[in-house]
């Protein structure tokens, strides 16, 4: 593991090199103060920052807090000569992993750094999960039941996070349950510092033990406290807790749709067979180009879909040249049914053309995998 490790004290610095170095870490150091932090991880980009010489005032938490947002696979742990218990807690939600005495004893610093490198091994012993963007092409298109219930089918066979990113009338959870949440993105964004997996599994709503909702704020006016930088802390840390984390978002591009845009692996724009949708989409593929996305990166869900319409398939593909395109049908009265009772689509008509057609979808974003092996299979795949 990558060490740096910054203090106003010569000594402490070669002190905690040979503890750290004797177990085939490797350690930069840097004297000086806090101050340096920033300048320390662009120079070294270590995968552990220890800072010596804190002082038990709050307020030098600060520049730790900001560090921690702007880095979050970063360890942070702060050395201190005196704690306070309100030190300790700001100092949690500032997002530092844990306070030892300064100077350090080499028994609780050993300790933590083998705490804090077994965690980073677990985190990446798991392959990332997948990010999946859903996104209308204009109000009432339909991506929130898509998303929603495709994370539904996924959830079958693979662990699934949904989070609804429609800020301000977002309501994803209520159309697959009728839980009321506990917590939601603008509570997650409030304690950003120290989110890790148990504070993001206890603020989801959980749809089933493989389903989980992040649900938008319920107070509109909390809208305004996600930021587009939190988008990264919350994906560093559900791609190491879940196999798919999908985004339901809303009709508008900005700095947080973006943000998930970006790291999307898929893109998933939600439009229906008329002329304004069609003008959307054509106004955001021009928008996914400047960003540089790729072609097979974008794919276009064609909702509601139903013959004999004044604007058919070949019209679409005609208007939206070198685009994939994929075919939704309309279900009916069975979409308003399962929307109006908060259950999902599959549940209620699992063989209805719609409900096929979500859960080829879901097929398609991740393949089953090929049947388990009997016994003697299993027993030799083992050995």
């Amino acid at each position: 593991m990558k060490i740096s490790i910054i203090s106003p004290n010569a000594s402490h610095l070669q002190d905690m090199r040979k503890v750290l170095e004797a177990r085939s870490h490797t350690v930069s150091l840097f004297e000086g103060g806090k101050s340096r932090m920033q300048w320390v991880v662009d120079k070294a980009a270590p995968d552990l920052l220890l800072v010596d010489g804190m002082c038990c005032d709050p307020q030098e938490l600060n520049l730790v807090e900001k560090l921690t947002l702007q880095h979050p696979s970063i360890a942070v742990v702060l050395l201190c000569a005196m704690q306070t218990p309100e030190f300790l807690l700001h100092a949690m939600r500032a997002g530092v992993r844990e306070v030892l005495p300064s100077p350090a004893d080499t028994a609780a610093l050993e300790a933590a750094v083998e705490r804090i490198a077994h965690k980073m091994a677990g985190a990446q012993a798991r392959a990332p999960g997948q990010v999946v963007a859903f996104m209308p092409c204009k109000g009432g298109s339909g991506a929130t039941f898509l998303a929603t219930n495709i994370a539904h089918q996924l959830s079958k066979e693979r662990s699934v996070l949904l989070v609804d990113l429609n800020l301000q009338f977002g309501d994803a959870l209520s159309y697959v349950s009728d839980l009321r949440p506990s917590s939601t993105m603008a509570d997650v964004a409030r304690d950003i510092g120290r989110l890790d997996a148990s504070l993001l599994s206890a603020s989801v709503a959980k749809v089933s033990p493989s389903f989980s909702i992040l649900p938008a704020p319920e107070d509109i006016s909390r809208a305004m406290d996600v930021k587009a930088e939190h988008i990264d802390a919350i994906l560093h840390v559900a791609q190491g807790m879940y196999d798919f984390v999908l985004f339901d978002l809303g009709p508008r591009i900005d700095t947080l749709s973006i943000r998930v845009l970006d790291r999307a692996d898929r893109i998933f724009p939600v439009l229906q067979p008329s002329l304004p949708h069609i003008r959307n989409v054509t106004r955001l593929m021009h928008v996914f180009k400047s960003l540089g996305y790729p072609p097979g990166k974008v794919e276009l869900l064609v909702n509601r879909s139903v013959g004999g319409g004044e604007i058919g398939l070949s019209d679409m593909r005609r208007s939206l040249v070198g685009a994939t395109l994929t075919i939704v049908p309309d279900g009916g009265k069975d979409v308003d049914a399962c929307i109006n009772r908060g259950v999902p689509l599959a549940e209620m008509s699992r063989n209805g053309a719609l409900a096929k057609k979500l859960a080829d979808i879901a097929h398609a974003l991740s393949p089953r995998q090929e049947a388990e092996p009997g016994f003697i299979g299993r027993l030799f795949r083992r050995a």
